[in-house]
């Protein structure tokens, strides 16, 4: 019942050897310096690593959910830092998946396939936990939405050019009065704080990312107005079993390290 079928075995066979030559050997000099490895998302894009949820309509692999947990916890055997970049290019396009339309499903996911990084910007500095106490807010004018607000933790805040943002478009509405929308690096107004310091996986950057007056088009809402929150929580539900993934590849890692293997 839980032995892998010979496609995602050649899955598994083929990540390790892209980890093993391409990511291990850039691991400590990545933690030491607590920079982004480059190496790896060069290799991982390279190899059709780096999103591989996308589906194949977009020009990606259309992995399915195990073959894509299955990638993220083979990097994540030789560099945790790295297997975000998976992990988290899926946490944060998932929400234009799941209720995107057609329009804005080719527009970003096409650019995720050829390597342009997606990020999530869910949590605030006081709505972490209580997500839905959300501060960031989305204006309409005209035909366009401004943004402002601060989003904290973001993972590879900085690196990616994509980033999905939860804003309050109605206040009155509570979680449903909360929509997502899509916002680019290079937006106007858009800027990132200083990453974080922290204990571990330290070539993946958490920042802040501040939204000032970020005027976007009204096509790059995600899904209706309002239902921002219910698919922020539908992500959730799909990626929490990524993470647990780089938890297996990283004690795997631990293992054969210290088993000598």
């Amino acid at each position: 019942m839980f032995v892998l079928s010979e496609e995602h075995q050649a899955i598994r066979e083929a990540v390790r050897a892209v980890a093993e030559a391409k990511i291990a050997p850039f691991a400590a000099e990545v933690d030491e310096d607590a920079r982004f490895p480059h190496e790896a998302a060069a290799a991982l894009l390279a190899a059709d690593f780096h999103a591989p949820h996308v589906p194949e309509e977009y020009g990606g692999a259309g992995a399915d959910a195990l073959a894509t947990v299955l990638v993220i916890e083979e990097i994540a055997r030789v560099c945790v830092s790295s297997s975000l970049i998976p992990a988290v290019n899926k946490l944060g396009s998932l929400p234009v998946m799941i209720s995107g339309d057609e329009a804005i499903k080719k527009n970003y996911l096409s650019r995720l396939a050829n390597g342009e990084g997606f990020s999530y910007c869910l949590s605030e500095p006081d709505a972490g936990s209580d997500a839905a106490n959300q501060k960031t807010k989305a204006v309409r004018d005209g035909d366009d939405w401004v943004l402002n607000g601060t989003k904290r933790w973001i993972t590879n805040a900085g690196e990616s050019e994509f980033y999905t943002v939860l804003a309050v478009t109605d206040p009155d509405k509570r979680s449903k009065g909360i929509s997502a929308f899509v916002v680019e690096k290079s937006d106007e107004g858009v800027s990132f704080g200083a990453p974080e310091k922290k204990l571990g996986i330290k070539g993946s950057p958490t920042c802040e990312v501040y939204l000032d007056n970020v005027r976007i088009p009204g096509d790059r809402i995600i899904g209706a107005e309002g239902t921002g929150f219910a698919t922020a929580m539908k992500t959730l539900d799909h990626t929490r079993v990524t993470i647990a993934a780089q938890a297996v590849g990283v004690a795997q890692g631990a293992l054969d390290y210290a088993l000598g293997s």
